[in-house]
Parts: structure tokens; C-alpha cells; sequence
């Protein structure tokens, strides 16, 4: 109890302010999952799950922490859905790793997933967004709802080793990242800016695995249990 406590409560002095330990390290947990993702590296997920129950706590400001922090219910939501699609990520990447270690064989997702991600992304910000301010989210609450539907779609498209997943990441830092600067989330904010560079490393590189990287031969029948 004395180090959740200590967690909770824990601060590091930046300028006349400071930073939540728990934002800090949350995210520098979701910035080594990004990197084991483009790693193509099992152990991203779990270790991306950990990161996620860490800014959960922080993005329900006022359940976690002051009674005057701003709760950005997509944020806080797409922690939630991260865990869920994560564990999906997890027991998939397991059950395709190759015996070198990668997980997932990069392939592009095609015309016709690109036009519904794309619909789905658009749809899914203007159906959530009048829920989002009904329950109290941060203005703009649009920002919060498409920050949430494209960390769903991106985070789903990493699973299904989609090529085209980096590029939604950036589109959801591109909002996601004004959005957590006006709201004094300060920590995340300056993180985003970074994944916004690593994701488009991160393109290139998967990419790049797409073009020159052998198609895998199954030499076994597939296991009906693992799908």
C-alpha cells in the first residue's frame, strides 16, 4: 500500500511545476511497446499493457488524482480498449512468431481495408463524440473521440500486421497531441511528439520488411484453437 501510495502521489519538479511519476513512466513504457512493435517483438504487448493501466489512472484525473484535473474520457478509454485489442495482439503475434523471433509477417491491408478504416475512423469520431461530452469529456471533445477511435483502429491494424497501422498513429498524434497540451497533460503531450517521429520510422521500416522480406511457408496444419 505505501508504494501505491507513493506511486499515486509521486511528482518530479519541471520549471514552477511538475509532472505525475506515474504519466512519465506509463508513457515510457508505451514508447518501449512501440519500439518491440516495430520489432516485431512479442513482448511489446504485454509491456504495452503496463503502460496502459498506468495512464488510465491518470487520464480519470479527478478519480485518481486533484479534484480540478481534467478527465479526457476517450484517453482514458483507449486505455481500456488497448489492454482488450492488446491481449487479442498478444495471443496472435504468439501464436505466428517465426524462429527468429518477429511476430507477424508485415503486409499492406489493401484498397478496400484502407476505405473502411477510413470510414471508420470518420463514422466512429462523430458517433462517440456526443457521448464523450455527455459524460464530461475535455473541449474540443471531437479531439478526444478521434484520438480514441484511431488508437482502436491503429492498435487493431498492429495486430493484423497492417503496414498502413503507423500511419493512423500519426493522424491520431496530429490531434491527440494539442489536445493533451491544452488539457496540462504535459508528460503525454511531449511523448506524442516523439511517437509522431518514431511512428513514421516505423512505416519505413515495416515497409521496407514488405518488400524484401520472404512470405512464410506453413509446413504445419494450423491450430483451429489459436485463431
Amino acid at each position: 500500500m505505501d508504494f501505491l501510495q507513493w506511486l499515486f502521489e509521486a511528482r518530479i519538479p519541471v520549471g514552477n511545476g511538475s509532472l505525475l511519476l506515474r504519466e512519465v513512466v506509463g508513457n515510457v513504457f508505451g514508447l518501449l511497446s512501440a519500439f518491440g512493435g516495430m520489432r516485431r517483438r512479442v513482448w511489446a504487448w504485454p509491456v504495452g499493457i503496463i503502460g496502459n493501466v498506468l495512464l488510465l489512472t491518470v487520464f480519470l484525473g479527478s478519480l485518481f488524482g486533484a479534484a480540478s484535473a481534467a478527465n479526457l474520457l476517450g484517453q482514458a478509454g483507449r486505455q481500456v480498449m488497448f489492454i482488450a485489442v492488446s491481449i487479442y495482439g498478444w495471443r496472435r503475434w504468439r501464436a505466428s512468431r517465426d524462429q527468429g523471433g518477429q511476430a507477424v509477417e508485415p503486409r499492406w491491408a489493401g484498397t478496400k481495408a484502407r476505405l473502411g478504416m477510413v470510414s471508420f475512423m470518420i463514422v466512429g469520431t462523430f458517433a462517440l463524440t456526443p457521448l464523450f461530452r455527455l459524460l464530461g469529456s475535455y473541449e474540443p471533445v471531437w479531439a478526444d473521440a478521434w484520438t480514441f477511435v484511431g488508437s482502436l483502429l491503429a492498435t487493431y491494424g498492429m495486430a493484423k500486421g497492417w503496414v498502413e497501422f503507423w500511419l493512423v498513429w500519426v493522424a491520431v498524434d496530429i490531434v491527440g497531441v494539442p489536445l493533451l497540451f491544452s488539457a496540462g497533460y504535459y508528460a503525454s503531450a511531449f511523448m506524442y511528439v516523439f511517437y509522431g517521429a518514431f511512428t513514421l520510422v516505423g512505416f519505413f521500416v515495416w515497409a521496407r520488411a514488405q518488400r524484401t522480406e520472404k512470405p512464410r511457408i506453413e509446413t504445419l496444419l494450423p491450430d483451429p484453437t489459436l485463431r
